[in-house]
């Protein structure tokens, strides 16, 4: 593969795309601190607004009296869910599909969901003190908190098939070829995918091991609180009623306010174009959506926002899966057999990293063809996983642990027992090599002087045993987003328009650098001017916010560059202005040089347009066209093959880890991360880097020390909240060896995939333990659970 579609794909010469070190184009008001996000915005006469929040994991209120907390000074509104106005809200099945369910009602299924009331207040402490007021009557309900008990025939069904479902809707998003997914029973939901003949492939086996990955649920922190301000104004210019201004919302959730409050598109404006993003997080709020509600019925501006201790959702859910794998004596899988349980969270959770963990898993990148995948998917009180927030994408490690125990077995390292079943480029019966791969895994092992030992047998000079640890996966793009993209030429600079907001993965400055080397400019040149009505968004899931919208503006940038050739030969063409009121001698304009030349005969570099047969003749672009025009282009590149699910593999990465276990305490130290990644074409590699550096830093926390605990009695959260919770911070942190490699084998923007969230991983640093070691320990490896598996506590 390559970008053999697009313009310029095959480009050989870089002057701007892939530089290191160039300071972005918006990043800076972010380091400096000029940059404002949602909470920064306070606003004249504004009131902030509260939910109440339950205190039980299940429960639901039979009755609230408002009466005491109304009289309370400073108290403006209280809206219950029987409230007309909020009756009228419906939050639309989206991403889950479904019909609309209401936006508050009376029933919680998790500890801190909103619930039942809304308080708005001169401030927060009066909302406070209000929602303490209330008297409120709640029937508590059984709770399933332990996935393992909660598909027992006899645990509490937790969340009873709604009619809808039961006449038999949808099968959901991953629904499809080769599913098999009888009615829900209780509390668990299956999905069922076969793939070959299963028991032909056992019997074909020379050796069977069967072997259990726990995942461990965790959170992760949103670098600024969720929440919007809102209100009401009118303005003639945008029509007839009243116009919205909300701030702290990304575009995604505009759409949704739109639909919500039934308000055209043109008539909501936003000014902030800033919003701290989450890992593949792209859900609403309730504190985003609920404030054009209550500015409404107040007259005023209403701010509302979660704290530290509201913001604590999952980005990865609870999952048990008990894998049955075949293999012949040279390491060469035959079978494998899945059945996992996994976490279906409360109401409105994402399915996407459940239902893709069978369609887009790990299995179909080797040589088997025989491949039984059987999934529970429980419904549990223990929280949210909003939509996307995988961390480990398509379960990656269960087959990573496999590779190991074969290894293991075998007495060979795991990365020959990867290569070997890893299929070729273009099929699972293709028998070549994948160049990405290879030259992934040859340059991973300079790096890391790789030297395999079996486990427990490598020690350090201290007396700490010595671990070590092996996964690939592929660079993916997960494609399909269609790019509406436009470039202007304005009083000689180019500038691109985009909506915003900016939420941390930085495609705009990967678009703007694009666009400076097609148009033979300098990357500081491009204007990026953010307008909450203009219609191009450089969002995607999986890379395609950067390379394939950048693949989109290539083409934009060309058809810009075009009119540009042909308005600068019929500029030179014109005749001189003559005649008129002369207001002095002014500067005498130069002949031009394009003077009888044709568009063709043109081109655009270092900042001028130039005679392509001698560069040497050329014009400053602001003067050698001094028209204003713009080019638009609308659409994609063609599909990634990672839309093959992995029938087909192109760009790769790898990576390995080394640790020291301590046997006497259990600390473990993580030594050294190593990754090689190929992105097909590095655009910036900043944003690179720094989405390894992230990935490998939550990658450590969740399997070394972060963990949600629960009550098993009460049902609640006994690791409470963000502040409490133990992230890794900068300490606690190897540095991550790092090299990129280019093959351009993507087949976006200049052959590039760029590198999703493939790296994000869920064991790397358990297997490490378990080949220092010699014993499995279920993550987060805490001091505790290491000493356990030894047999010392």
């Amino acid at each position: 593969m390559a970008d053999l579609a697009g313009v310029n794909g095959t480009r050989k010469n870089f002057r701007v795309v892939g530089k290191p070190n160039l300071p972005g184009v918006l990043s800076w008001s972010q380091a400096t601190g000029v940059a404002k996000f949602g909470i920064d915005y306070v606003v004249p006469d504004m009131l902030e607004a509260k939910f109440l929040r339950s205190p039980y994991p299940n429960a639901y209120i039979k009755s609230v009296n408002t009466e005491k907390a109304r009289q309370i000074p400073g108290v403006v509104d209280i809206l219950t869910w029987e409230d007309e106005d909020m009756k009228k809200l419906r939050l639309g099945g989206g991403f889950m599909g479904g019909p609309p369910e209401p936006f508050l009602d009376n029933i919680a299924d998790q500890e801190g969901a909103e619930v039942g009331v809304i308080v708005v207040a001169e401030n927060e402490d009066i909302c406070e003190e209000a929602l303490r007021a209330l008297e409120v009557e709640w029937e508590v309900l059984p709770h399933v908190v332990d996935l393992r008990r909660g598909r027992e025939p006899n645990a509490p069904v937790i969340r009873p098939v709604p009619p809808y479902k039961a006449a038999g809707g949808g099968g959901g998003f991953g629904a499809g070829g080769g599913s098999n997914n009888p009615p829900k029973k209780g509390n668990v939901s299956y999905s069922n995918i076969s793939d070959g003949d299963v028991e032909a492939g056992f019997r074909e086996a020379d050796h069977i091991i069967e072997y259990d990955v726990n995942t461990a649920a965790f959170a992760g922190h949103l670098p600024n609180p969720t929440g919007s301000v809102a209100w009401w104004y009118e303005d003639a210019r945008y029509g007839e009623g009243k116009n919205l201004h909300i701030e702290g919302i990304p575009a995604w959730t505009e759409d949704s306010i739109a639909d919500l409050y039934h308000i055209p598109p043109q008539k909501i404006f936003r000014d902030g174009m800033f919003l701290g993003g989450r890992y593949c997080d792209w859900g609403n709020r309730k504190t985003q959506l609920i404030t054009p509600l209550l500015a409404r019925r107040t007259g005023r501006p209403v701010r509302c926002v979660n704290n530290r201790y509201e913001m604590y959702d999952f980005n990865l859910n609870q999952r048990y899966v008990h894998l049955k794998i075949g293999f012949k004596s040279n390491g060469l899988i035959t079978a494998i057999d899945d059945f996992s349980i996994a976490d279906g969270g409360v109401r409105g959770s994402s399915v996407f990293g459940n239902t893709m963990d069978q369609t887009y898993g790990p299995y179909f990148t080797t040589r088997c063809k025989n491949v039984k995948q059987n999934m529970e998917v429980v419904d549990s009180n223990r929280g949210k996983m909003y939509l996307s927030g995988q961390h480990n994408p398509m379960s990656w490690d269960s087959l990573m642990v496999g590779i190991h125990l074969i290894a293991e077995k075998l007495g060979k390292d795991p990365i020959e027992i990867a290569t070997l079943n890893l299929h070729g480029p273009e099929s699972q019966t293709d028998p070549r090599p994948v160049p990405s791969y290879e030259a992934c895994v040859e340059s991973l092992k300079k790096m890391m002087k790789w030297k395999w030992h079996p486990a427990g047998a490598g020690k350090l000079p201290d007396g700490r045993l010595h671990g070590a640890s092996f996964r690939y996966n592929q660079c993916p793009r997960h494609s399909g987003m269609t790019y509406n993209t436009k470039l202007e030429l304005r009083n000689g600079l180019v500038h691109l328009a985009t909506q915003g907001p900016t939420i941390g993965h930085y495609g705009l400055e990967c678009n703007a650098m694009v666009i400076a080397e097609e148009l033979g400019l300098e990357y500081e040149d491009i204007r990026i001017d953010l307008d909450s009505h203009e219609i191009y968004r450089p969002y995607g899931g999986g890379s395609d916010g950067s390379t394939a919208s950048s693949w989109a503006l290539k083409e934009c940038a060309n058809k810009l560059k075009k009119l540009i050739l042909e308005a600068a030969i019929e500029e030179a063409n014109a005749p001189a202005p003559t005649g008129g009121i002369s207001l002095g001698a002014g500067p005498k304009r130069a002949p031009s040089p394009f003077k009888g030349l044709k568009p063709e005969e043109l081109d655009m570099q270092g900042g001028k347009v130039v005679v392509k047969a001698d560069p040497a003749k050329g014009v400053p672009l602001a003067q050698a066209v001094r028209s204003n025009l713009f080019a638009t282009y609308s659409g994609r590149p063609p599909l990634a093959l990672w839309n093959q699910r992995g029938h087909a593999l192109d760009t790769m990465n790898v990576a390995a880890c080394e640790v020291a276990v301590d046997t006497e305490t259990g600390e473990v130290e993580i030594l050294r991360f190593g990754v090689v990644a190929d992105p097909g074409k590095i655009l910036r590699r900043t944003s690179l880097e720094s989405q390894i550096d992230q990935v490998m830093d939550f990658s450590a926390g969740c399997q070394l020390q972060e963990e949600f605990i629960y009550d098993p009695s009460t049902g609640v959260r006994l690791s409470t909240n963000m502040f409490d919770y133990r992230k890794v911070s900068m300490l606690d942190m190897p540095k991550v060896d790092l090299e990129l490699l280019e093959t351009r084998a993507g087949n976006a923007c200049y052959g590039a995939n760029g590198i999703s969230h493939s790296l994000a991983n869920t064991h790397l640093v358990i297997m490490a333990i378990h080949n220092a070691i010699g014993k499995w320990v279920e993550s987060p490896a805490t001091p505790e659970k290491v000493l356990k598996a030894l047999g010392k506590a």
